[in-house]
């Protein structure tokens, strides 16, 4: 739906003529921000004129062109800035996090198509570098309530979040979705406005909300809904500062360079995860530090930054093996074994840099690191990337036993990771298909067939 506006939206002309582009660009990028974000828009240089003119575009099409308009700019362009109505949604940036997790895990049970289409924005990225906390806090210090939390509450709230983690790892992102996102909104950020023991026993409860909306932000990525994983992502992040702003509050801000790299958004993610590795200086573990450079590895190779790969990779497997007796805190136990993390993440960083040889070798790896019962997804998606890399080998054959393996595993798995890694293999094997390949045909079908 679009509205006309009285008079000639002279702002948004403004924005656009400072991008140096025309509107056939501007068309072009909103498309493809929008592709980014699951939809197919038909926008072309004459619908950008009409909002020129005064029309208001549709809504999720405006924050495509905020989103646009923002990375051609290198700077944050919010909707009024362009001249263009707010949406009603939650505003992270800032925001007291105890309501927008209630508002968010509300959106999540009564409008979970429309918080699904939220957009995912680039800006955001560095948001966590220049976070102000102390607003934040004094918003929340005036939210404290009467009721008293106690430990025996923060301890269910940690059991519920690992079940449904083991849940989401057995059965895909969308298992369990409306179920966590009803208690995050019902039970357990309203428990945040309760008083505590001590301060300790308020770090906690911080802490174990901030895994649970790291939970939904893991679930909304494995469906493909990026613009409301990096929302709960933000969300989680305002949280661990609470709890603690060191070592969790590191985890979360890899968790946002994370995404932003499998999203092809590299912008901002070696800054934000070297941020992170200073605030987590001297309170990290050994595994969690490891995990943290593993990501380090992935910016450095998504912008080309050769000596910096080769760098973070070995500070990786060096936090790995050290030996402190430290414990893996819960809220990087969640994504599972370290090394397992580590080998997957460094088989991608090889693909990123074009080492098909090392990426075989680390894939192979991670089969042993993951316990297949325990992860089949991450065995799904693993013998998806192998396959992958077989076939920039040339191994046609060994290519197709891998994805059929793949496939096998996602049948029944409720993971928009997982279809789409099976639909991408599809150009392919049409081009095995006409070689005459043995299988490729078979595997079209199953593909296109299956119900991934």
């Amino acid at each position: 739906m679009v509205t006309k506006s009285r008079q000639p939206n002279e702002r948004l002309r403004e924005v656009i003529a400072e991008t140096g582009i025309g509107y056939e660009a501007v068309a072009r990028a909103v498309r493809r921000i929008a592709a980014e974000n699951g939809e197919v828009l038909s926008t072309n240089k004459s619908a950008v004129a009409h909002w020129v003119a005064g029309t208001e575009p549709a809504d999720r099409t405006a924050a495509y062109l905020a989103e646009a308009l923002s990375r051609r700019c290198g700077r944050q362009m919010t909707r009024t800035q362009l001249g263009l109505r707010e949406a009603d949604s939650p505003t992270l940036a800032g925001a007291e996090p105890i309501g927008t997790a209630i508002v968010l895990g509300r959106a999540d049970l009564e409008h979970r198509h429309h918080l699904a289409a939220a957009t995912y924005t680039s800006v955001d990225i560095a948001l966590p570098i220049g976070y102000d906390h102390e607003p934040v806090a004094r918003m929340l210090a005036a939210r404290t309530g009467s009721n008293r939390v106690g430990d025996a509450e923060i301890s269910i709230v940690h059991s519920i979040t690992s079940v449904f983690c083991a849940a989401d790892e057995q059965l895909g992102g969308g298992h369990g979705l409306s179920t966590v996102a009803a208690y995050l909104a019902e039970t357990a950020a309203p428990m945040l406005t309760g008083r505590f023991a001590n301060e300790g026993s308020r770090q906690r409860a911080f802490g174990s909300v901030s895994e649970l909306a790291w939970l939904l932000g893991w679930k909304h990525h494995d469906l493909g809904h990026e613009g409301a994983a990096q929302k709960y992502y933000v969300l989680g992040f305002q949280l661990a500062v609470e709890a603690d702003p060191h070592a969790h509050t590191a985890w979360m801000m890899r968790a946002i360079a994370q995404q932003a790299l499998s999203m092809k958004q590299p912008k901002h993610c070696a800054d934000l995860i070297d941020a992170a590795l200073r605030r987590g200086r001297m309170y990290l573990d050994g595994a969690t530090e490891a995990l943290l450079h593993i990501t380090q590895a992935r910016a450095h190779a998504a912008t080309g930054n050769g000596p910096h790969v080769a760098r973070a990779l070995l500070d990786a497997e060096d936090a790995l093996a050290r030996d402190g007796g430290e414990a893996q805190p819960s809220f990087s136990a969640l994504a599972g074994p370290a090394g397992g993390t580590v080998d997957s993440h460094t088989a991608r960083t090889l693909t990123a840099i074009g080492d098909h040889a090392g990426t075989e070798a680390r894939h192979r790896a991670a089969f042993s690191s993951w316990d297949p019962v325990q992860f089949p997804r991450v065995h799904m998606l693993t013998h998806a990337d192998l396959g992958d890399c077989l076939a920039a080998q040339a191994r046609a054959d060994e290519a197709v036993a891998s994805w059929n393996t793949a496939l096998d595993l996602a049948e029944g798995m409720s993971s928009g990771r997982g279809a789409a890694a099976m639909t991408s293999i599809l150009p392919t094997l049409a081009y095995y298909r006409r070689r005459g390949v043995p299988g490729a045909s078979a595997l079209d079908r199953r593909i296109r067939e299956a119900d991934v």
